[in-house]
């Protein structure tokens, strides 16, 4: 099965390390990095970026300058070579484009499954230069841990993974994989009603759904602005201290909004679930980033993030995400279809000129992003079913209008 065909997760946690431990596992990534630079080095003199070539190339130096065993010196020859791809490829996008040798710096390693044993009791075993060690692993207690759904459900897969030392700290990211469920699209005839979720991305409210869910983005705009106006005096400071300041609260900052995001896509999910959608519809984010104005960047990449979380957790449900044009979804009246400027009368009020129609205005723009999907015919020009939005009350379809849930 093609790696196209599998969901990927990560699971993050750490290892609870005694400290002849953590000397071992920094001898570990220090030769670690040693080996994928010789790798590279012998990637780029030769202009090898196969794996399987480049390790046939570099084993023997990898085995002969390092401590690492073989396994390890096998996956850090194939870590240099996918490296080496990436520049490859850069190259060929823009033979402009100046590159080098990629160098290795960071504080990380590599396992799989020969060189990383998971165990039922929530520990682990993990190859060094010496011998293996075996530690427990910082989980949350009881099953309330995201961990826990890839650690205890035989359908995940344990894959290569990841450790890595910051600030003193070490951080397992444990890969998992599953085969993709099948796309409900594709599980159901030409002939079966289908149904559209559609979700306006704001600024007032980050997403919207036809269905009136309502995620403020009240609380981000004010940490973000909190956080700008900090950032500014730290750059004027300009001193070594407020450097790593600055950096520590980017940190967090990022980290906090992502989490935001991910409760947000969590819920646009749990949406589309709970209306049996098997599409959800967003705006095409190219032209988000072509008409807002610079003071908006925030929210754009607020948008691709949450766009691309809702995507990968729709994925594992086999729900399709598709993207229509934004054109005047904010401006159309959904009962009407008449179109004007006017109608939008504020940020978020909307009335219809014609027909005296009221509502949110992020509520009016998810319908008509929904209802734009709809209107598309569903990809299929065979198909006889009759397509639908969901409201939070029913359905609309073109044929039948509104039908009520039961």
């Amino acid at each position: 099965m093609a790696d196209d065909n599998y969901l990927r997760r990560t699971a993050i946690t750490r290892p609870i390390l005694t400290t002849e431990q953590t000397q071992l596992l920094d001898a570990t990534i220090n030769e670690w990095k040693a080996a994928c630079n010789i790798s590279s080095r012998i990637g780029w003199r030769t202009g090898e970026t196969r794996k399987v070539s480049l390790q046939d190339l570099a084993y023997d130096t990898v085995l002969e300058e390092t401590r690492l065993g073989s396994q390890h010196a096998i996956l850090a020859t194939h870590q240099a070579a996918a490296a080496l791809s990436g520049v490859e490829e850069l190259e060929e996008l823009d033979e402009d484009y100046k590159t080098s040798r990629p160098s290795f710096t960071a504080s990380t390693v590599t396992y799989d499954t020969r060189t990383m044993t998971l165990f039922d009791d929530g520990s682990v075993s993990l190859s060094t230069v010496d011998d293996r060690i075996r530690c427990d692993l910082a989980l949350p207690d009881g099953e309330n841990g995201y961990q826990h759904q890839y650690l205890n459900d035989g359908d995940w897969e344990l894959t290569e993974s990841t450790l890595t030392r910051r600030d003193g700290d070490y951080y397992l990211h444990l890969g998992f994989r599953k085969p993709k469920p099948e796309k409900q699209v594709e599980t159901q005839g030409d002939d079966e009603d289908r149904t559209v979720l559609g979700v306006d991305l704001g600024i007032v409210n980050i997403a919207t759904t036809s269905t009136a869910y309502f995620a403020s983005g009240r609380e981000l705009r004010h940490r973000h602005r909190g956080v700008e106006r900090i950032r500014g005096n730290l750059q004027q400071t300009g001193t070594q201290s407020a450097h790593r300041t600055l950096q520590q609260m980017s940190g967090r900052e990022s980290r906090h909004v992502r989490d935001v995001l991910h409760r947000v896509a969590n819920d646009i999910i749990e949406e589309a679930l709970e209306h049996d959608c098997e599409y959800i519809a967003f705006e095409n984010l190219k032209h988000i980033r072509e008409r807002a104005p610079p003071v908006k960047e925030f929210h754009q990449w607020a948008h691709r993030q949450l766009v691309d979380l809702v995507e990968y957790k729709a994925d594992a449900e086999g729900i399709c995400v598709e993207y229509v044009s934004p054109e005047n979804t904010s401006r159309r009246c959904p009962e009407c279809g008449h179109t004007s400027k006017g109608n939008r009368i504020t940020q978020a009020e909307f009335e219809c000129e014609s027909c005296g129609a009221t509502a949110n205005a992020d509520y009016v723009g998810a319908k008509n992003v929904g209802w734009r999907y709809v209107r598309r015919g569903l990809q299929s020009s065979r198909r006889t079913g009759d397509s639908q939005l969901a409201l939070k009350s029913g359905t609309v379809t073109p044929n039948r209008g509104f039908v009520p849930s039961d």
